[in-house]
């Protein structure tokens, strides 16, 4: 068993930005566990409709 793992997980969220105004797109968030708990997220990222992605600190999420 690995003491430290690494998973990604994309889930569907509300985004709002200023430019684009309220939408729903598929954020991933990269996050580390130890010993099944999650510690720390690594990295979080959407992908636009155009196939970009983007970063998430851009944006404000709301669940």
């Amino acid at each position: 068993m690995k003491i430290i793992k690494i998973k990604r997980k994309t889930e569907a969220k509300n985004i709002h930005s200023k430019n684009m105004g309220r939408l729903s797109a598929q954020v991933t968030s990269i996050k580390k566990y130890l010993l099944g708990i999650p510690i720390t997220t690594l990295h979080k990222y959407r992908e636009t409709y155009y196939g970009e992605i983007k970063d998430c600190k851009d944006c404000l999420i709301h669940a």
